[in-house]
């Protein structure tokens, strides 16, 4: 039986459909009116969303695919609509998210031509994917998007780029779509440890006086939470956390003390620095964990379980390298686990946090700083929240004061630092995840990078809370420029507009809080309310975050407070 044709635009749509996609992100241009053409039929089937610019696009679908766990997808047409996704899918493979991104390109006939709106988009996107191609031929659609979906989600997940060209989606070829089946020799992504290495990691544990676990957004990659948690608990071993892995361990556990790094909590960064073993799990010691290198984990025996064995040794020794999927080496490990007490190990960690005097200095009675903002946020809505952040010192307070019980709770940029990131990952989140309250923590430098977004807030209805958290000021570079240049402050000084009146345009209910005893009122109005919300917490415009730990300096080297 001859199969059934159908033009290279409808054979992305139905191949977007046989890989279970309902919603997809996008902007039109000339190039992709073929496919926005058909998709005018498939209205009732792949929920479009429409950006205001391309970047909000792949930011959406980065956002959508951390709320949920599918792979995100966006639309851009040829030239200037590609090259505009080029931000997002470079934060979206330092940061393992899963995306397919789908661009049109001029007809193949004129590829090489300098035609209007042509642009080498795989050439450009091959150093920031996973893997990039570029559709000539309508035949090729079926084959290649069920080969882009399995490359984005399978192993350490990441971001692909198919281009199709004009051509390739108005004529017509046969269709049937058949899920791309790898050779497994080829796979780039497996376990590779042995029972021998398991043996060693497990005896390595069980004889550890002060070891410790960091989690990882690879424990949330792989769904490994559960896994994560059984294997703390039967081991007695306190947990923390990277940026990424903040919410992959319930933040009221009672052995989960906080995140490492930069900015981390105190009591994380100098258990780093005393533990004996160092069980890490899904992350790859970026340089805002470890700090200074050569001083990072002084006595510590190095477990490192990782699906990218490139990362193994990279930045730092390891002593037995678990390559392998998380949720599975916790699992293997698990059973292999005795009980400890632990107790003098215990106290000591109970004693650093006893020590730490950040969180007493940023609540502190009528201060309205950006830590209360978050708390009270954490507090009225019991850590229920998936709240996603901008970049800046609202994103290290939202990591050190929010509350997560459930996981794929936080949504930040963290490896590329994306200013701009947070408002269209948001809207992707809450379309991702309807049913959670979806809270944006946003600077006021950040939110006027993707302003124009809250016009799809308001086109397609998405009922997410905004709270701008605004000193006036792009406040990271700020406290830098304070703290190491002689405050000397260049150009960081924001002359913002009125927030309220951008936000009243979009139709969005809005309130302006200036003080902190009103603040409680005003978040509980905000988490009340039905649909978009826009709260703006005027804040102290020369606040700092701590901890802090310099550039270069090791992670005992934290700072507290500002050296005077």
């Amino acid at each position: 039986m001859k199969k059934e044709e159908i033009t290279g635009a409808e054979a992305l749509l139905r191949s977007l459909s046989a890989e279970a996609v309902e919603d997809v992100f996008g902007y039109p241009g000339g190039s992709i009116i073929p496919l926005y053409n058909a998709l005018y039929d498939y209205r009732d089937r792949l929920n479009h969303i429409l950006v205001r610019h391309e970047q909000g696009a792949v930011h959406a679908a980065q956002g959508y695919a951390r709320a949920s766990g599918r792979v995100g997808v966006c639309f851009a047409t040829a030239g200037p609509g590609a090259t505009n996704l080029i931000t997002g899918i470079a934060d979206a493979q330092m940061d393992s998210t899963p995306i397919v991104c789908i661009t049109a390109q001029v007809a193949k006939d004129n590829l090489g031509t300098h035609f209007f709106q042509e642009a080498d988009t795989i050439s450009i996107t091959n150093p920031i994917t996973k893997w990039s191609y570029e559709i000539t031929h309508a035949r090729e659609v079926a084959p290649v998007i069920a080969k882009a979906f399995h490359i984005a989600r399978s192993g350490r997940p990441g971001p692909v780029l198919v281009s199709i060209t004009r051509n390739a989606q108005t004529e017509c070829t046969e269709y049937e779509y058949v899920p791309h089946v790898p050779r497994p020799e080829l796979e780039k992504y497996r376990s590779e440890y042995t029972e021998a290495f398991l043996s060693e990691a497990a005896e390595t544990i069980n004889t550890a006086a002060r070891p410790m676990i960091i989690v990882g957004q690879g424990v949330t990659l792989a769904g490994a939470e559960d896994d994560v948690r059984a294997l703390a608990e039967a081991g007695n071993i306190p947990v923390v956390s990277t940026l990424l892995g903040i919410s992959a361990f319930p933040t009221g556990h009672r052995l989960f003390h906080g995140n490492v790094g930069m900015h981390g909590n105190y009591a994380p960064n100098l258990m780093t620095q005393n533990a004996d073993v160092i069980l890490a799990i899904g992350m790859r010691f970026s340089d805002r964990v470890t700090g200074n290198v050569a001083r990072y984990a002084p006595h510590a025996k190095i477990i490192h379980v990782e699906i990218d064995r490139a990362e193994i040794g990279k930045t730092v020794r390891v002593d037995i390298p678990l390559i392998g999927d998380a949720r599975e080496a916790a699992q293997a490990l698990t059973p292999r686990i005795e009980n400890r007490d632990r107790a003098d190990w215990h106290r000591f960690i109970e004693g650093l946090k006893a020590a730490d005097t950040s969180r007493r200095t940023a609540l502190r009675d009528g201060y309205l700083g950006m830590a209360a903002a978050v708390d009270a946020v954490a507090r009225l809505g019991s850590g229920e929240a998936l709240v996603v952040t901008d970049v800046g010192q609202h994103q290290m307070f939202s990591a050190l004061y929010s509350r997560f019980v459930r996981p794929r709770s936080m949504i930040t940029s963290g490896g590329l630092g994306t200013m701009g990131f947070g408002l269209p990952a948001a809207i992707g989140a809450k379309v991702a995840r309807p049913d959670r309250e979806v809270v944006l923590f946003v600077g006021d430098g950040g939110l006027q990078m993707s302003l124009q977004e809250l016009g799809t807030v308001m086109q397609s209805d998405v009922g997410l809370k905004i709270v701008l958290l605004n000193n006036s000021f792009l406040g990271m570079v700020r406290q830098w420029q304070e703290m190491f240049f002689d405050r000397r402050y260049s150009f960081v000084e924001m002359a913002n507009p009125d927030f309220l009146q951008i936000a009243a345009a979009y139709g969005i209910p809005a309130r302006r809080v200036e003080s902190r005893c009103e603040l409680d009122s005003a978040v509980g109005q905000m988490l009340a309310a039905k649909g978009a919300y826009f709260l703006e917490v005027v804040v102290e415009n020369e606040e700092n975050v701590f901890p802090m730990i310099p550039a270069g300096a090791a992670l005992d080297d934290i700072l507290m407070q500002q050296k005077t």
